[in-house]
This record gives structure tokens, C-alpha cells and sequence, in this order.
């Protein structure tokens, strides 16, 4: 029938009334008692619940749209919902449903572990009698919320006050009726002042400390969890913090503690004694699932305080291979430690160095394609080895050595591609010359084999290591790479069609031509060679194509790249090159109008591209400060010519130059091939030189 249901809704349209007015009966009256067993339950409520969200069913929000179908269907179930059957529904999904049993009650007793991973982890919603009540009541509560608001919330006030600790059945109920008003959390918001029922009712039952009131001290903390996203102030939330350490001394309660949203500034206060009792609970919790749990939430600690848990976490490094051990069999349990190293070495920065005997014994065994757990730690053990990697003061051998993972997972050409080359380029930002030394040969047959299938994304991050090599090591990185420089000469010189591969081909380019002239003349011969032309025809198509395409790239440090590159050219008395001339320069002007920004007061232009010294950026509570790689990106930066070359100044050395070469007379006939407004625009970058 819910196949039927399921698969074929309008052919069902008939027995919609039969069918609720069934399952209704049999669950929610007394025509069930003493004849009803829980999966019968179940799929009865799996039924009402289908029915009640099928989107068939539900006409458009302009009644003329809907089908006729449609509208029968929503009639049916209108006359069946009627305020009776709803409210009835509804305080026996709260009042019988959702009451704790003997049996759970017994089992949270003797097993709370057990207790906690059977009610939130447990079989699907669609098996299981729990999750599968809650789940019904959320979808009737949000379809028919204006008549079931005012019924909750009457059950809600009969509530008021602490309960009789004597009296179970008493809170029962309360814990029942609560559950419901976490669920119905997004429905209520208009309707409940959570803030002062936090302060006038739900923290004093968080101070009761009967044994008998448990269950109301765990489920209001569960209740705030629900609330705390959806309406809470951020004043109360000191006032939160003092409740959850007072409750993770109550080992029977902590394991249904949920991860909070918190403001780092109000959380420093109790950081110390909370991540002291998260890692006992650590320690003393023996369930996989409860230590997962555990560790996302000591896990998201870290991640919001970043470098000030420092001083507390010398436990929980000396406590992790010690887990990461005895959890050989349960790659889920070591999936939530790699996320915890992940904020531990961003929380401790460049200390992280202190965890390498641990560490990359780990990173190594999660990213080894030939280790069968990489199927499930390959993921979080790339991010991990990323953020070693930017927190990383200086590069060690065991972390060289790690990369010899690097070619089976290129040759994956899985969705981790995107990781695999933020590592690649890390490893280049921290060491070049050892990494490259050791690696550029492997890694570029790697680059050769991915470029023959791979997608334009991927090709452009595949040219973006290239480019970084070449930023870090303009002498050597055109030789270790050179299988790669031909194909992109070719496909600047036949106007690539993707422009933000263009983009990159010719920020690879123009690295070579500015940094590494001697070299850009022997691949010119040899593309001029393998091509069979002339080498100035094909230097000539080459600025040509160059000029074109100019406006393929949009970051400004390249168009300065390219404009530094082609001027780079000159003073020459190559025919091709003076030929060339009025676009070499239309590029350089177009590069002033990019970097030149004008002094206000004194009228003059200057380059806002030109870096002169390192400075650590002021960081707010909110940023994250600056990590080891950050820093060094900043130092190359200090050594590139893009930050440390004046465009302006080179345009006029070059300019000055070429006058030199040619004459007064020869310079003027060249200058008189640029455009008169491009010159004028240059006169006026160029004043006071």
C-alpha cells in the first residue's frame, strides 16, 4: 500500500479516506489496544505521514494552477483533518508516543552509552517506533501548525514549575511534552519567549539535582540545543555555559549534551574546566558512536577558539595515537580523530611540529591508495595533510617523504584532485628547491598523463602549479617543467578558446619571458623548429595572439605580469618586435590604468601593486590569524616583480631605452604608430619623469 502510495499518488486518490481513517483508528483510539504491535504502528504512521506531505496532494498557492486531481485529493484529506482528529492526534503522539518506556528507562540505567546511541543513532525513521513518532509529528505540526500551536502550548503551560520527583508518571509527561516543543522548534518561534522560559522555568530544572529528575535535566539541555539557533540571547548564554559544566560531571546526562553555537569572547571563561571534562568523558566513554560524538564536540571547541585552546591540550595529543590505536577496526571513530587533528594543528600553528612522530604516520596510512582504510580516511587525511603542510615552520624529511603518495592519487582523478594540488602547491610555497628536487621529474610525467583527459578545471589547476613553481624558482622551474612549455606555447599561439586557460597560459609565459629570457629564446627556437617556421614569424604570432587575447585575463597581477613580460622585450631593432610595437604598448597603458591609483593631494599616480615590507596583518576575534604558509606567500610576494617592479618606471627605462637604439627620429616614426589618445593617456602616467 505505501508502494502503491508512493509510486502512483492520484491513482491512490480513493483510498485516502479508508486509509487514514485505518491507520487513525488503530493508532491514535482505542480500537488498537491490546491488537497492535510496533511495526504495524510504524507503518500506519509512515502511511498518515505520506499522505499528509505527499506534494500531489498539496494544491499551488494560486488555486487556478492546481489540478483537478489535486484539489479532490486536498479536499479528502481537508474533511479528515478536522480540529477533533487533530488535536487528538497530536496529545497522543505527545502524551503515549513519545513517553519514555520501562524497558528504556531500565536500559539508560544500566547502559546510558547504549541507552543514548540507540535513541539518536538507531534504525531509520521508517523502521523504528521513535524516530518514526517524531518524524510524524514534526510533518503534521508544520502542515496544520495554526490549529496545533494552541494545543501545544496548553500542554506546555499545565506544565509550569518544577515537577514532584516522586511522581514519574509526572515527568514523564514533561519530557514527552518538551521533546515535542524542541521538535516544533521553527514552528513556535512567534509563539514562545524561549528567553524568559530559559530563565524563569528550564535553568531551576536544570538545578535539580534529584536523581528521579534525570530526565528532565537531559532533556531541557536537549531542548535548548534545538532553541539555542533558532532564538536565544546572547547574554544568557554565560549563565548556559555555568549549567552544561555543572552537567558534564553527570556522566548518566553528558552523552545527550549537543554541540552548542557559542561566542568565542563569552565561551573563554569556562574553555579550561569544559575541554578538561569533554576529555574525561573521552577517557571514560567506551562506545564508538559516544566517542565520535564526543570528539565533534571537543573538535568544534578548537575549530571556534583556534590558538587559544593551546594551553589545554597536552592531554588530549598525548591521549589521541593511544585511541587512534585501539580503533584499528572502526575507521568511522578514526574519520572524527583526523577531524580533530585537523583543528588541533590549525589551533597550534607552527607547535603542530611536536605531533609529526603521530601525525604523518597518520596522514600516510589515510591517503596510501594501497591501504585498504583509505576508502573512508582518504578525504579528511588530504585536508589534514593540507593544514600540516600551511603550519608547517620548515619541511622535514619524514614530510618529504610523505609526497610518494602523491602519483597514485593523481592517477585516481577523483574528486580530491582539488586537495591533492593545494598540497602540491603547499610543498612548493615551504621548500622548493628540496621538494622539487626530488619530486619534479614524477610529478611532471603525473601532469603529462592528467592533461590528456582531464577538465578544463582541472587543466587549470594542473598550469597553476606550474606558475607557482615558476613564481618560487624562475631559473630552474622553466627546465623542470619544460615537457609541459611547449603545449602551452602552441595553445597561446593558436588563441586557446577557454579564457581562463589562456589566462594562464600566458601568466605562465610571462613568467618565463620577464624572469627567464634565456630560456624563452630556446623554446621559441624549438617551437619555431618543430613547427617549421620562421623563429621571428613565430615570435610575431605569438605578441600578436598575446595582444589579442589580452582581455582573457581578469586578475590584475597577471595583466601587470603581461604588460612587465611584452615591455620586457624591448629595446630591440628586431624587425617583428618593432612591428609589434603599438600593441606592446596599448598593453602597458592598459596595465597603468589597472595598477596606478592618483595621490589626491599631490596629484602624481603611483603603482598600488608595489609591496616594500612584510607586515603581520591585525586580525580580529572573528579572523583567523595568519597561518605559516599565509606568511610565506607574503615574503614571495616581497621578491616578485609584479609587487617589487614599478610599471611606470619600466615603461619609461624601456621607452628611454628604445629612444636610445633607434634615435630621435627612428623612436618618433614608432611612436607615431600608436594610437594619439593611448599616447596621450602615457604622457600623463609618465609626468614628472
Amino acid at each position: 500500500l505505501l508502494d502503491f502510495l508512493d509510486q502512483h499518488p492520484f491513482s491512490f486518490t480513493s483510498l485516502i479516506q479508508r486509509s487514514l481513517e485505518f491507520a487513525v483508528s488503530y493508532v491514535f483510539t482505542e480500537a488498537g489496544e491490546g491488537i497492535v504491535f510496533e511495526r504495524f504502528i510504524v507503518q500506519c504512521m509512515n502511511l498518515i505521514k505520506m499522505i499528509v506531505k505527499n506534494y500531489a496532494y498539496k494544491p499551488s498557492k494560486n488555486i487556478e494552477d492546481s489540478s483537478r486531481e489535486t484539489l479532490e485529493a486536498h479536499k479528502i484529506k481537508t474533511l479528515f483533518f478536522t480540529y477533533p482528529t487533530l488535536t487528538e492526534i497530536c496529545r497522543r503522539l505527545v502524551t503515549h508516543y513519545f513517553l519514555l518506556t520501562k524497558e528504556e528507562l531500565t536500559m539508560w540505567e544500566e547502559d546510558p552509552e547504549g541507552f543514548t546511541v540507540e535513541e539518536t543513532g538507531g534504525d531509520s525513521w521508517k523502521y523504528s517506533l521513535r524516530p518514526c513518532t517524531e518524524v510524524l509529528f514534526i510533518d503534521i505540526f508544520h502542515e496544520y501548525n495554526q490549529t496545533l500551536i494552541p494545543v501545544l502550548l496548553e500542554m506546555v503551560h499545565s506544565l509550569q514549575g518544577p515537577s514532584n520527583v516522586e511522581d514519574t508518571s509526572a515527568i514523564l509527561i514533561k519530557d514527552a511534552v518538551y521533546n515535542a516543543v524542541g521538535l516544533a522548534a521553527y514552528e513556535l518561534f512567534d509563539s514562545v519567549d524561549f528567553d524568559q522560559w530559559f530563565k524563569n522555568q528550564l535553568l531551576s530544572e536544570l538545578q535539580v539535582s534529584h536523581d528521579r529528575y534525570k530526565p528532565i535535566r537531559r532533556r531541557v539541555i536537549w531542548l535548548i540545543g534545538q532553541w539555542i539557533s533558532v532564538k536565544f540571547k546572547s547574554d544568557l548564554r554565560p549563565v548556559l555555559y555555568e549549567a552544561i559544566r555543572n552537567l558534564l560531571q553527570d556522566q548518566d546526562l553528558v552523552v545527550s549534551i549537543n554541540d552548542f553555537e557559542f561566542r568565542t569572547d563569552q565561551f573563554l571563561l569556562y574553555l579550561e574546566s569544559m575541554f578538561t571534562l569533554l576529555f574525561q568523558l573521552l577517557q571514560e566513554v567506551t562506545q564508538c558512536d559516544t566517542k565520535m560524538h564526543v570528539l565533534h564536540v571537543l573538535s568544534c571547541v578548537i575549530e571556534r577558539v583556534n590558538t587559544q585552546i593551546q594551553p589545554y591540550v597536552g592531554c588530549l595529543v598525548q591521549y589521541l595515537p593511544l585511541l587512534w590505536k585501539q580503533s584499528e577496526e572502526h575507521n568511522m571513530l578514526r574519520c572524527a580523530i583526523l577531524t580533530t587533528l585537523i583543528h588541533l594543528v590549525q589551533g597550534l600553528g607552527t607547535d603542530s611540529k611536536n605531533l609529526y612522530p603521530f601525525l604523518l604516520p597518520v596522514i600516510q596510512l589515510s591517503t596510501d591508495v594501497s591501504q585498504p582504510p583509505h576508502v573512508y580516511l582518504l578525504e579528511d587525511g588530504l585536508e589534514l595533510w593540507l593544514v600540516t603542510l600551511e603550519n608547517s615552520p620548515c619541511l622535514t624529511p619524514e614530510l618529504l617523504r610523505i609526497f610518494q603518495n602523491m602519483s597514485a592519487l593523481l592517477e585516481l582523478s577523483s574528486e580530491n584532485l582539488k586537495n591533492c594540488f593545494k598540497i602540491i602547491n603547499a610543498y612548493i610555497f615551504l621548500e622548493s628547491s628540496e621538494f622539487l628536487q626530488a619530486y619534479a621529474a614524477e610529478l611532471c610525467q603525473s601532469f603529462c598523463e592528467l592533461l590528456k583527459d582531464i577538465t578544463t578545471e582541472g587543466q587549470v589547476q594542473v598550469l597553476k602549479v606550474v606558475e607557482n613553481v615558476l613564481k618560487v624558482n624562475p631559473m630552474l622551474g622553466p627546465q623542470m617543467f619544460q615537457p609541459l612549455l611547449p603545449s602551452i606555447f602552441r595553445g597561446i599561439i593558436d588563441g586557446e578558446r577557454y579564457p581562463v586557460v589562456m589566462s594562464t597560459y600566458l601568466g605562465i609565459m610571462g613568467r618565463v619571458l620577464l624572469q627567464n629570457a634565456r630560456f624563452f629564446s630556446l623554446l621559441v627556437s624549438q617551437m619555431a623548429c618543430a613547427l617549421g617556421q620562421e623563429l621571428d614569424q613565430i615570435l610575431g604570432n605569438m605578441i600578436e595572439m598575446w595582444v589579442d587575447r589580452m582581455d582573457s585575463i581578469t586578475q590584475p597581477e597577471r595583466r601587470k605580469l603581461s604588460a612587465l613580460a611584452l615591455l620586457s622585450l624591448l629595446p630591440s631593432l628586431n624587425s617583428v618586435i618593432q612591428d609589434k610595437f603599438c600593441g606592446i604598448i596599448n598593453i602597458a597603458v592598459e596595465g597603468l590604468h589597472d595598477v596606478m591609483t592618483e595621490d589626491p593631494e599631490t596629484g602624481t599616480y603611483k603603482d598600488c601593486m608595489l609591496m616594500c615590507h612584510f607586515e603581520e596583518p591585525n586580525t580580529t576575534e572573528e579572523e583567523e590569524p595568519p597561518t605559516e604558509q599565509d606568511k610565506r606567500k607574503k615574503m614571495l610576494a616581497l621578491k616578485d616583480p609584479v609587487h617589487t617592479v614599478s610599471l611606470q618606471q619600466f615603461i619609461y627605462e624601456k621607452l628611454k631605452a628604445q629612444q636610445e637604439l633607434l634615435g630621435e627620429q627612428g623612436f618618433q616614426a614608432l611612436m607615431e604608430t600608436v594610437d594619439t589618445e593611448i599616447v596621450a593617456q602615457l604622457q600623463e602616467f609618465l609626468q614628472g619623469f
